[in-house]
Parts: structure tokens; sequence; C-alpha cells
């Protein structure tokens, strides 16, 4: 090889040693990029995350994705036996993580198409061989937090869900998992439709839970923020999901700015909120969401959300609402079905919608022959909830 080859050689060799990242040997040139700029603890757990976090829900397409993340400084990734791939995917991405420098959340769940909570009654040693599914997927020792899934999803009766939330078996399971340093801590997440606030207040006042995962966001109802404040006078973590109500078309013409980062920031500027999870499917997601990381809420951002809502405020299903339920004759699983289709709409979801879809009981079917339309006027927020679910059982089965 020549002198000058040689030299030029060394010299590409050198910069590409310097681009790579020590944390996850990927190339750091997104160090350049946007990233988190804030941590803040878990309730009383000891655990600080990034505000803006990453929801590994059907959509997470790699476990590199995962690694980009840990890079730009994310560390709590939220998933779920459930979450297709997903957990297959992490447990790829942590051959090469030091598992001190992630926070891992988990669900007491089946390996099935959404929802596969497991429910009341469920035995001990079905909890356990949940969270041992999860650990053998992923390839880790423990979980930081499993969460009790979905709390007022499963049935309208509040107490039935309450037995969910409290149930011995699960409890007993929790404890045992803890002993053999398999998980730390309890965790249970809502977004409804039924008795969230209810079932979130029961959580943090049961002296059991040391995180609540609720929906929030700046279209929602006022009862929400009481539970925060509980939680946060008894030490118990939140963070927060579903905060770009619905996620719809977010060009909104401003320049230079951004709805997602907006509607990240307001829910951030609460004091209890210690972090928010959102589905995360590319680099792109990266790029768009953690600008917002670290930064103040501002008139500007306080516009863009008026906006929001002037648009989308009478087409958007608030997550955790339900009050229309009562009012269909055949029993049609509204909210769900909505969230589904949100799902395949507004969130590139479209298979995690129609198999959970699939597994609802009572799905849109009925609304397409319909005449008693017992529905209409049923929504608070003016949606027309009859031509929705018409569309949705459509859309979900691809029925024409």
């Amino acid at each position: 090889m020549k002198r000058r080859d040689f030299l030029k050689a060394g010299t590409l060799a050198a910069t590409a040693a310097a681009l790579i990242s020590p944390k996850t040997g990927l190339h750091a040139a997104e160090d350049s990029a946007a990233s988190v700029k804030k941590y803040t603890e878990i309730g009383k757990t000891g655990l600080k995350m990034s505000d803006i976090s990453c929801g590994c829900g059907g959509a997470f397409p790699s476990g590199s994705l995962m690694l980009r993340a840990i890079d730009r400084g994310i560390n709590y990734f939220d998933t779920a036996p459930d979450y297709g791939r997903s957990e297959s995917y992490i447990g790829e991405a942590m051959k090469s993580i030091k598992r001190d420098k992630v926070i891992i959340a988990s669900k007491f769940c089946n390996p099935m198409p959404y929802p596969g909570h497991l429910s009341a009654g469920a035995s001990k040693d079905q909890y356990i061989a949940s969270v041992d599914g999860s650990l053998s997927r992923m390839k880790t020792p423990y979980i930081d937090f499993v969460f009790v899934h979905a709390i007022g999803e499963a049935d309208k009766d509040k107490d039935k869900e309450l037995k969910r939330l409290l149930d011995e078996n699960m409890l007993s399971a929790f404890e045992a998992l803890k002993k053999a340093g398999k998980v730390k801590f309890l965790a249970v997440s809502s977004h409804g439709p039924s008795n969230m606030e209810d079932l979130l207040m029961a959580a943090v006042n049961s002296g059991h839970y040391a995180m609540i995962m609720p929906s929030f966001n700046f279209m929602k109802f006022p009862k929400v923020p009481d539970v925060l404040k509980e939680a946060k006078k008894k030490g118990v973590g939140v963070v927060a999901m579903k905060t770009l109500a619905g996620a719809k078309d977010m060009r909104l013409d401003f320049k230079g700015a951004d709805f997602a980062q907006s509607a990240f920031k307001w829910t951030l500027k609460h004091p209890e909120v210690n972090g928010l999870v959102v589905t995360m499917k590319s680099v792109g997601d990266l790029d768009n969401y953690l600008p917002a990381s670290g930064k103040e809420y501002t008139a500007l951002d306080e516009r863009i959300l008026d906006k929001y809502a002037r648009t989308y405020g009478s087409s958007y299903c608030r997550t955790g609402c339900g009050l229309c339920e009562g009012m269909c004759a055949n029993g049609v699983e509204i909210a769900a079905a909505l969230r589904y289709q949100m799902y395949f709409i507004d969130y590139g979801m479209e298979k995690h919608a129609m198999e959970s879809y699939a597994s609802l009981t009572n799905k849109a079917e009925a609304c397409l022959t319909c005449k008693l339309a017992t529905c209409a006027g049923a929504c608070p927020y003016g949606l027309p909830v009859a031509a929705l679910l018409r569309e949705t059982h459509k859309t979900l089965t691809f029925n024409v």
C-alpha cells in the first residue's frame, strides 16, 4: 500500500471510530439531533425516567429503533406481551444494552392480539407465567414495572374491575416475583372507557401501586387532575399516555412549530406528571418528538392546541369518557371500537387495530342496519356516534 493510501485509510478508520457511540455501538452522528433534556423520578421509586419516553406498541418496528432511542437519551420503554413482537424486539436490543441503563415496563398479559390482559380470577401461576414469558422474550433478568393493564376496559362494572385491581392472586404473584428479583414495582394503567378516575384513585389509595398510567391530554375531562394530585401526595408516580388527543392530521400551518411537541409540553407542565410515553415507529418520530423535552409550555403552544381542538373536537372520541355507552340498545362497545379505529387511521397500526377489534364481543356490525339511533345526541362533545361506528366497522373488517 502506498504511503498516501495508508494515511487516507487511517484517517477514515479514525473518523469511523469517533462516530461510534459508547452507549450502544451505533453511529453517534445522531448525538447532534434532538435528544432528551430532562429526567424525573417516578414517584418514590428512585428511578428517573426521560420526560418523553418510548411506547413500544403494535407498530414498534425493531430492536434497532430501541438502540437509537437510547442514543438520544430515552431510557424508559413500555411494552406488553400482546403488543405484537415488541417484547422480542426489545430482547434483540438488550444484547447491546447494560440493563441498569434502561427502565422496562410490561404487563400481566397473554401473548396474543390485544387485549390479552389477565382477567380477575386468574391464578397466581398464570400471573407468574405471564412475567416469566416476558422475561424470556426480552432477554432480561427483571422488569422494573409490571402493570395491571387497561383497568376499566374489561368490564363496565366498577366492582368487578376493582376485584381485578386488588386481586389477591395477582398481589401474591407480584410479591413472589418481587422476592425472586424478577420485578421491582407494581403499576396500573387505564384509558377507560369505564370508571377510569375512580379505579385509578382506588389504586393510589390502596398502597399497592408505585405508579399509575392514565390517559391525559389537553382535551381531557376534569376529574383526572384530582387523581394526579392525590398520587403526588402519596408518592405514587404518574406516567401519561394518549397525550396526542387522537393524533389526527397534525399539519396546522404554524410555521416553525409542531402540534405533537405542543401537546407534550402541555402534559409535562403538570408537576404531578413524571413523564409520558408515546408510540414510536421510526427515527422520524424521535426527530419530531424529542425537541419538546425539557421545554416550557408557551403562548404559541396554547394557540396550536386551541386550533387543534377547534378542528378535531367534534371527531375525537375522548379516551376514557364512555358516557355514550349506556345509550346503545345493542350493547356495542363504542369507546373500544372507536379507539381501535384511531389506532388504524391515526396511529398507522392497521394489523393491531383489526386484531383488537375482532376480539370485541359486541362489535359495530349492528350499527350498519340499526334504525333505533339511541346513541344520537349521547356524546357530550357532539360526535356523530352512529356514523363513526358504521365507518369503523367497515374499516376494521374491510366490510364494504
